[in-house]
């Protein structure tokens, strides 16, 4: 079944590219369809996943190449339940954004799929070949995405996205081969090398380099300070869906697999680097909403705001406690959800004003376009960890989880959300209140289903799992867990 999330954006991207350069309408509705049938398909996973069962569930393993040890293995747990319906619900909304693309659909479309279909394979993969392979392949459509699409900037953006994320996928793939080799079973399978290191660990010289190779590689897509300049300049110059995926779901993938692979294989090289991450984390939160206040575009805005809040993620992993690790994977969701409405919301207002400046704007627009002012005020009350939000579950868990261990970062995290407030309240107010301007005489807000539809998907979200965030909670803690108990010298299980 977790194949299908995979083959149909494929699938979907090869017919698109048998189809005649006219039919872009046609091109847009098979993209659109294809999204809409793997959220559908993430849900019925995230359903369907037994919290009781726990551990993977809906695998599929076929050989590939054997004399190398490498087999087509996917399944789910509960953190990867998790992370599919994010993917589905931001890749979903960012196909109907996309209807705003004009040129080159076909082309652009077709890169889109495979954007969505790496990204999935990766949430889904449990061979390390093949989680490696899908990691690598969704950087290849971001180049095109916004070297082709982009707006200000946009060879630059995409050339130092590439250069930093390519960067950090080779410390990664050196790590990886570190343990491929190390173990001695001539095997990639995650669960079989889980299995053996849980019996014969590494020695903890080796567990630390590897495990340092691991973090920093996959911190460079997570933003981990100092490797984030690439983040805000990327988001600012992508296309609005493009944006969406790489805030929303794209920059998730690297604390993903900094669970899977570090937490999971060299948990003794995690307790050594932690302290470290914790510490890096407080600049992320800092620096970047330090930097956040003083931008005047709305994507620069939330494009340092975004890389802040995976301060927090950061932060919650390196407590090594099932509260931590929980309240990071619940506010990857979050704030990836939140992310995608953010940036949504922004191209909605660019595609009529062709302006992202706050000055610009100059306010009182939430009188033309009463439902966008809505939509992002509730944003930036999630983003700022408003009660009634997902976000605001999140971060406490978080801080539950840090503070005895880390409790000066956590000071620092706490403070860093009175910043977040400051500088997106401040947009609120200077886009969307005071005097009406007449500059915008044609400015239309949105009105029909279809223009709707992906920003109440994403409010809904937030709030669904704001008010029953067990729903979420349950699942992710059925993966935590089960990590915990397979390393509980390094986890400190918490209830």
């Amino acid at each position: 079944m977790v194949a299908f999330l995979v083959i149909i954006p494929l699938a979907s991207a090869l017919a698109i590219l048998l189809m005649p350069e006219n039919q872009s309408e046609g091109m847009r509705r098979v993209t659109l369809f294809s999204c809409l049938a793997t959220l559908v398909l993430s849900l019925f996973i995230f359903l369907s996943y037994s919290v009781n069962r726990g551990g993977i569930q809906f695998q599929i393993n076929r050989p590939w190449v054997e004399a190398l040890g490498i087999r087509y293995h996917a399944g789910v747990d509960g953190i990867s339940a998790v992370m599919i319906l994010l993917h589905g619900l931001v890749s979903f909304s960012g196909a109907m954004v996309s209807r705003s693309i004009k040129e080159r659909v076909k082309e652009y479309s077709i890169f889109f799929l495979i954007l969505v279909a790496s990204i999935f394979g990766v949430f889904t993969s449990l061979d390390l070949f093949f989680l490696y392979f899908f990691y690598e392949m969704a950087v290849i459509p971001m180049y095109p995405l916004i070297g082709v699409w982009g707006s200000k900037n946009k060879e630059y953006a995409t050339m130092k996205l590439t250069l930093f994320i390519t960067g950090g996928a080779v410390l990664a793939l050196v790590g990886i081969l570190a343990i491929y080799q190390a173990s001695g079973l001539q095997s990639f399978d995650l669960s079989v090398l889980q299995s053996h290191f849980a019996a014969n660990p590494l020695a903890r010289p080796v567990q630390q380099w590897v495990a340092a190779l691991l973090i920093f590689g996959f911190g460079v897509i997570a933003s981990l300070w100092p490797t984030h300049s690439w983040s805000p300049i990327g988001y600012a110059a992508a296309p609005s869906a493009v944006s969406m995926l790489h805030a929303g779901v794209l920059k998730k993938l690297g604390p993903y697999l900094i669970i899977r692979l570090v937490l999971g294989l060299v948990p003794d090289g995690a307790r050594f680097w932690m302290p470290v991450v914790a510490v890096l984390c407080v600049m992320n939160i800092l620096y970047a909403g330090y930097c956040a206040m003083v931008q005047k575009d709305l994507k620069f805005i939330i494009g340092f705001s975004s890389v802040s809040h995976m301060g927090y993620v950061l932060l919650g992993l390196a407590c090594l406690n099932r509260t931590g690790v929980s309240g990071a994977v619940l506010l990857m969701f979050s704030h990836g959800v939140m992310a995608a409405l953010a940036f949504s919301l922004i191209g909605f207002i660019y595609d009529q004003t062709h302006t992202r400046m706050v000055d610009e704007l100059g306010g009182g627009l939430g009188s033309k376009i009463p439902f966008i002012s809505v939509c992002f005020v509730m944003m930036a009350m999630a983003s700022s960890g408003l009660p009634g939000f997902s976000n605001f579950i999140a971060e406490i868990m978080i801080f539950f989880g840090a503070w005895k261990k880390f409790p000066l970062p956590t000071l620092a995290a706490v403070f860093g959300i009175l910043i977040t407030a400051i500088y997106l309240l401040r947009v609120a107010r200077n886009v969307f209140f005071g005097k009406e301007k007449e500059r915008w005489p044609s400015l239309r807000d949105a009105e029909h289903f279809t223009q709707k539809t992906p920003f109440v998907l994403l409010l809904a979200a937030l709030l669904i799992f704001g008010f029953f965030p067990n729903l979420l909670v349950r699942k992710i803690d059925a993966g935590v867990k089960r990590m915990a108990e397979k390393n509980p010298s390094v986890f400190e299980v918490m209830p």
